[in-house]
């Protein structure tokens, strides 16, 4: 089999910063800097990690002056760094709290129920799915997993854990019913197969990251373990026959390494499939992968593909097929055109941007019922439209670039909710440091009613807290403050016209009202209290990690690091408490063939 690499041909054009603060380095600190440059060139093996870094000098942005950022007290506004390097400890800054602030914040919500339960502070992904009258929610990430009966959500029923559960020491010791070696819960989607007549699930299986590689320009053999990964590189698919995992069928797995559909656990070479694929039970699939390792040209210390994205033909879910790969200039090493335009990014050298595909393409109509365009977030590369018409030949429409905003993860999440009917999308990336310790990461307006000339609308506005908090931004909170996601494409029901639900880390759940495109507001949030008493010191500041919305009973999950809210507002409209009357995921998917 061929790889297809497509390059769109259209320029990347660098972006001048128009804010400059003196950044600088004491003798000591430029001296160990110095070393530890020297000390990366030395310990970097990798033919691709070395050949990506050759492309710069190494420009890691210098630790910000004390009082270039931080918070005027006068007027409660909080100034971010221009730019920081990646980091694992926190940098305090005057004004912060000095401690975990254990109050809450609401309004124009209700907290219908609580459940102090954590698969893990982190991160976690969700799916709900209706089984015989009963609807069931799975939380996981990779090998934690557990599912829980929610057909009352006031009274959810915990029915099987995998892996560990987290507490105030961490994971528990011992995980229970652990997956065999290799194996785990991909990011999936889970869709009704009008082919089948039965829900199928499509899991991701991509190479890990975090708790193994922390810079692979000094963990050698921690990047040649990743290369070399002793799982599969790719996806997996079931059918689904009831809502526990002996009631599913392992009807195909496939890797991303393309050029070796063939290759064993342990050879397959590339990312995998990174988050949920792009599947809506039709015959298209659409997942964000490198195929190899030449995809190696992003700054980010411990991951060392940049994904592209690939097509796959699934009329026969036992069978699936690869169609197409798209690849966007500046993510291959050792290509004379990938390796210019690489160089062209304002980007190149700062040795802390994330380059490529995180999640999928964000599709708001699938092509089997007519769509068009799917949305590109590739972090540090931008934003793009790819044209979905013809699934063997993905093509690149346009293309928007973002000043650099590092560090935090610069964009890869696109809300398309609201699309196809404002012609709106919402594009952000999310924080990585703690303590306000890097630029503010917005939610960036599109208007893409013209996909060959999208344009910057504007942003929401950053969430203030209410005026009983004793504190007058959220970065003095402590923990992370920025947007993660609203969800997943897999949520239950229709989502609302006019509201975007954003889990928002140190500030809870924050709910826009963008009825009104040039004066969106927050018409409504939840700030939940940090709890001390349940979560490890190392993993308090990740205090609200995700959002999924039940959209036929209105109904919001907030996923914290300390259990799970159950919430309701006017917003979403009056909440339900019974079994949902239609089931999920919906039925009658139209079927053509890519």
């Amino acid at each position: 089999m061929n790889k297809k690499i497509k390059l769109w041909q259209g320029s990347f054009k660098p972006v001048l910063l128009t804010t400059v603060i003196a950044i600088a380095c004491s003798s000591v600190g430029c001296a160990e800097k110095e070393t530890q440059h020297h000390q990366q060139e030395n310990s970097i093996q990798d033919k691709w990690v070395q050949r990506a870094d050759s492309l710069s000098i190494d420009k890691t942005p210098a630790d910000p002056i004390k009082g270039s950022y931080g918070l005027d007290p006068k007027t409660g506004i909080f100034t971010h760094p221009v730019a920081t390097r990646d980091s694992h400890s926190n940098v305090t800054f005057e004004g912060e709290l000095d401690y975990w602030d254990t109050e809450q914040y609401i309004k124009n919500m209700t907290v219908e129920a609580y459940y102090p339960i954590t698969v893990e502070p982190f991160h976690t992904w969700q799916n709900i799915v209706d089984f015989d009258g009963r609807r069931y929610l799975y939380q996981y990430v990779r090998r934690d997993l557990k599912i829980f009966d929610i057909t009352n959500p006031k009274d959810a029923k915990l029915l099987l854990t995998r892996g560990h559960t987290w507490g105030a020491n961490g994971a528990d010791e011992v995980d229970q019913n652990p997956y065999d070696e290799g194996d785990m819960f991909g990011a999936a989607s889970i869709q009704y197969n009008e082919t089948l007549g039965k829900y199928v699930m499509v899991q991701a299986f991509e190479v890990r990251r975090f708790g193994l590689l922390k810079n692979k320009r000094t963990q050698p053999d921690k990047v040649e373990a990743i290369r070399n990964s002793k799982h599969l590189k790719g996806f997996k698919v079931y059918e689904m026959n009831g809502p526990l995992p002996k009631d599913w069928k392992l009807l195909a797995e496939r890797t991303t390494d393309v050029e070796h559909p063939d290759a064993p656990i342990g050879t397959q070479q590339g990312s995998g499939v990174r988050d949920l694929p792009a599947y809506f039970g039709g015959d298209t699939m659409y997942v964000a992968a490198a195929p190899d390792a030449s995809y190696s040209l992003t700054e980010y210390p411990n991951d060392l593909y940049s994904a592209g994205y690939q097509s796959w033909d699934m009329s026969d879910p036992s069978n699936p097929i690869f169609l197409d790969q798209l690849t966007v200039p500046g993510q291959i090493a050792f290509d004379e055109e990938h390796e210019a335009a690489y160089k062209e990014n304002p980007r190149a050298g700062n040795r802390t941007s994330w380059m490529g595909a995180r999640m999928s393409l964000f599709i708001p109509t699938p092509v089997e019922e007519g769509g068009k365009y799917g949305y590109a977030a590739m972090g540090g590369l931008g934003f793009y439209v790819v044209d979905i018409t013809d699934s063997k030949d993905l093509k690149v429409v346009s293309h928007l670039n973002f000043a650099p905003s590092v560090a935090g993860t610069e964009g890869d999440f696109i809300d398309v909710s609201q699309v196809e009917k404002t012609g709106i999308v919402y594009f952000s990336g999310y924080p990585l440091n703690e303590d306000c310790w890097e630029p503010y990461k917005d939610v960036h307006m599109i208007d893409v009613s013209n996909p060959e000339k999208p344009f910057k609308v504007g942003v929401l506005p950053r969430p203030k807290p209410p005026a009983e908090a004793k504190f007058q931004d959220y970065c003095q909170r402590r923990g992370s403050f920025g947007p993660k996601r609203t969800g997943y494409y897999t949520q239950p029901g229709t989502p609302k016209d006019n509201i975007l639900p954003y889990a928002f880390y140190n500030a809870g759940l924050q709910v826009f009202d963008v009825s009104d495109i040039k004066n969106p507001e927050i018409t409504a949030y939840f700030v939940p209290p940090f709890n001390s008493e349940r979560v490890v010191e190392y993993a308090r500041g990740n205090l609200s990690h995700g959002v999924y919305i039940e959209y036929d009973r209105n109904l919001f999950w907030l996923f914290t690091n300390h259990g799970i809210y159950v919430l309701s507002s006017p917003v979403l409209g009056e909440p339900s408490f019974t079994a949902p009357t239609v089931p999920w995921p919906k039925r009658n998917i139209k079927s053509s063939k890519p």
